[in-house]
């Protein structure tokens, strides 16, 4: 595994092999290396689907379900380009191959502008892809899952579709060209038709097409409309299995406890008590392994005598390098970078500090944002029984063959020697891209050989050990002219860099260079700066941090939306004006930003509601993963509560393939970003995290929900992402609408108005 990811980064960063890599062509997504196991009732007619006598459609599914819908969404690329009826298709896990690698998440992660074509972004986008084809990862992340598979997964379908039209034309022997396939059906206007079951087996004996048809979206019968999910049924009956629902024969549980301390290690246990309790089997010390925190396991018949026996265990932990760090001295590190270091420059236009010296109205602030966690629903689990050489493992995970890479290596066995079964994910937002409790579960289950054993973390584990959302800090300073137009913009953030360390723990791989996801949603956004200058600079903190929803959006939006609002307040200027008089070269943004001032009647002084409270709206508009969002947040405040009684959000995400996915996802970005915005703080006291419960780590509840309006642009163009892009914007909008019904700047998350200065 490190080796294929050596050479992928090899032919990025080696301009030879770059130059030799680029005049192969691009290999073919549709068929795996190895063939699928023969089921003689469902021929395989690629390595996406499989159509059964019964007439069942079985989709092959390479991505991760972790709410967003990705599963329904992939299946509805296929079966509409099949023709098939909805009702008729069912799922499958994909096996391990390259075909399935995710390259839109790499090639996504480029540091490039968006308003960059040019050759240079263009020829590193197409080196990525194909590197990724071959020495990629079956990576759920990005909000990628629909735009890399949006042609692989239609050109299956195509292909079957003519592979069924092929085997009617010899059966009936009549011109290929004659043949009509809708809704599962396959006819002839002779009269004669089949269900694709009886065709199944004679179609998958076709020669493969080299050239598909797809459909116009004028042609889609499933594209674009609301489809049902198509999982609801088992979650609501039951049969759904999450990563901690897993049940083989003679399961035992292991509860895992790791040192309090950030990055503590272990120096012993006493095991002499809990070994004599009933049900307990086995008391061991877990090593550091992909990135956690040393730990001990107690593995007992049930989860609660494990539970019950960890907390029992007398240990003796050692301190870590994090053991003189707390929240202060993360604040100061920040002061010390902004104050010394220039960064690196992400985006650079004109003059900006040429710019601010000759201006006579500067403005400046600091923004601020804290660690966050993950705090998936369900908390961290992995089962694995490893016997006679061999492994099957059960993981709720974001990456499946670095997961069976990863129990492989633990157990000193080849991953041809590992099954590994994808179960849904309770919560995600980028915590399951991480291997930590894989590691530990293959550990301990090869101190059980022969037995299955399910690794479970309790939630004080699971934020207490957490990859975290960076914290960070924003320096801005912005120059007026003195008819209050902008005519410099200068940003200097700083936080910890999220890649070196993911590369570092999970392909002991170094991290060089600037990490793309520290700066972005502050240099790559449409606004049209006159003169601009936008760098980060990175700290390095030993406190394990990761992908977490939206990444580096997450808080530089509400760093730079946030500004954007000061500035134009200063400029004397609506915040929906100023906004669209840096966007006239950006008519999508613009639209996006005139639509939800539109079904919002947005108003940009406060006002009386007819319950008689008072309020105002506040606005941020925000691009990333592809996407565009603009959000209007209505917000009162009372006593020094902040409520938000309602949000329209309007989206330009490309081709909307199931509406109401997309409207979920906006929902439920919604709850995730106010939960950060009202209470999402992790703290730190001498290397230990202080939160250890949704008691002091809340999230939002549903009498605080508010209503979310969601409005979908019409488009025919690639999906973009929709799972992460409506998170960043909300933060900025409710600080904006507090500003115009108070007057207070909130510059710091989570909100507390009473710590706030005007």
């Amino acid at each position: 595994m490190k080796r294929r990811h050596f050479i992928g980064a090899m032919a990025l960063g080696t301009g030879g092999l770059a130059i030799g890599w680029s005049v192969w062509p691009a290999r073919q997504r549709l068929m795996p290396s190895t063939p699928f196991p023969a089921i003689a009732s469902q021929p395989a007619f690629n390595g996406w689907v499989r159509i059964g006598e019964d007439d069942r459609v079985t989709v092959v599914i390479a991505r991760s379900e972790m709410g967003q819908g990705s599963h329904t969404g992939l299946a509805m690329l296929l079966a509409d380009e099949l023709d098939a009826r909805w009702d008729q298709v069912q799922i499958e896990q994909a096996p391990m191959d390259d075909i399935y690698n995710n390259q839109s998440v790499a090639v996504d992660g480029l540091p490039f502008h968006p308003d960059n074509q040019g050759r240079l972004k263009r020829t590193a986008q197409f080196l990525t892809g194909k590197t990724m084809r071959e020495f990629g990862l079956m990576m759920t992340g990005g909000s990628s899952s629909i735009k890399d598979l949006w042609l692989p997964m239609r050109e299956a379908g195509a292909s079957a579709r003519a592979m069924l039209a092929q085997a009617a034309a010899l059966q009936w022997q009549v011109p290929v060209a004659d043949i009509v396939i809708s809704n599962g059906v396959v006819s002839h206007a002779s009269g004669k038709s089949a269900r694709f079951g009886e065709l199944a087996t004679l179609a998958a004996q076709q020669k493969r097409p080299e050239t598909v048809s797809l459909k116009t979206p004028a042609q889609f019968k499933l594209i674009g409309r609301p489809v049902p999910r198509i999982e609801t049924m088992d979650k609501v009956n039951g049969r759904a299995i999450f990563g901690s629902d897993v049940r083989p024969p003679g399961l035992l549980f292991a509860c895992i406890g790791m040192n309090p301390e950030v990055g503590g290690t272990y120096e012993s246990l006493d095991d002499t008590l809990v070994k004599t309790m009933p049900g307990i089997k086995k008391v061991l010390a877990v090593p550091e392994l992909y990135g956690s925190t040393t730990a001990v396991a107690v593995v007992a018949q049930t989860t609660y005598q494990a539970m019950k026996g960890l907390r029992q265990l007398p240990v003796e932990w050692c301190p870590g390098k994090a053991t003189d760090l707390s929240d202060i001295t993360v604040q100061n590190s920040f002061k010390e970078a902004l104050d010394s270091n220039s960064g690196f420059t992400y985006f650079s236009e004109g003059d900006a500090d040429s710019a601010i010296a000759a201006s006579k109205k500067i403005i400046k602030a600091e923004y601020s944002a804290p660690y966050l966690a993950h705090a998936a629903m369900e908390p961290l689990s992995c089962t694995v029984w490893f016997k006679d050489g061999a492994a099957e493992v059960w993981a709720s995970t974001q990456i499946t063959d670095l997961a069976r890479h990863v129990v492989a290596k633990v157990l000193g066995i080849s991953s041809d020697k590992v099954k590994l079964h994808l179960t849904l994910l309770g919560g995600g937002f980028g915590r399951r891209l991480e291997m930590d409790v894989i590691a530990q579960a293959a550990f301990i289950a090869k101190s059980c050989e022969g037995t299955p054993v399910q690794a479970l973390w309790d939630r004080t584990q699971d934020l207490q050990h957490d990859f975290y959302r960076p914290a960070a800090a924003s320096r801005f300073t912005a120059a007026l002219d003195d008819n209050g137009q902008l005519t410099a913009w200068h940003n200097l953030s700083t936080s910890q860099a999220v890649l070196p360390q993911v590369l570092s723990r999970l392909f002991s791989l170094p991290g060089a260079g600037p990490d793309k996801t520290t700066a972005e949603g502050a240099f790559d956004q449409a606004y049209e700066w006159p003169n601009a200058k936008i760098s980060h600079c990175a700290v390095d903190l030993p406190i394990p941090v990761g992908f977490w929803r939206s990444v580096g959006h997450s808080h530089q939006a509400f760093f730079k939306e946030s500004f954007v609002d000061e500035v134009a307040h200063a400029a004397g200027q609506d915040a929906l004006a100023f906004r669209l008089s840096l966007l006239k070269n950006h008519p999508r943004h613009a639209k996006v930003l005139q639509t939800v001032a539109e079904k919002s009647a947005w108003k940009n002084t406060a006002y009386k509601a007819p319950d008689g409270s008072q309020r105002a709206m506040g606005l941020a508009l925000h691009e990333s993963f592809g996407s565009i969002v603009a959000q209007v947040a209505e917000v009162s405040v009372l006593q020094q509560t902040i409520k938000v009684h309602r949000v329209w959000c309007v989206i330009d995400c490309g081709t909307a393939v199931n509406p109401d996915l997309i409207a979920q996802q906006m929902e439920g970005s919604v709850a995730f970003a106010l939960s950060a915005a009202f209470f999402g703080r992790i703290q730190l006291n001498k290397g230990r995290v202080q939160q250890s419960n949704f008691h002091d780590y809340q999230v939002l509840r549903l009498p605080d929900m508010p209503p979310v309006e969601t409005f979908i642009m019409p488009s025919d163009a690639i999906p973009e992402g929709v799972g992460e892009p409506g998170t960043p914007p909300v933060a900025p909008a409710v600080a904006n609408a507090v500003f115009t019904l108070t007057g207070q700047r909130l510059r710091s998350l989570p909100f507390d108005l009473a710590a706030t200065t005007v």
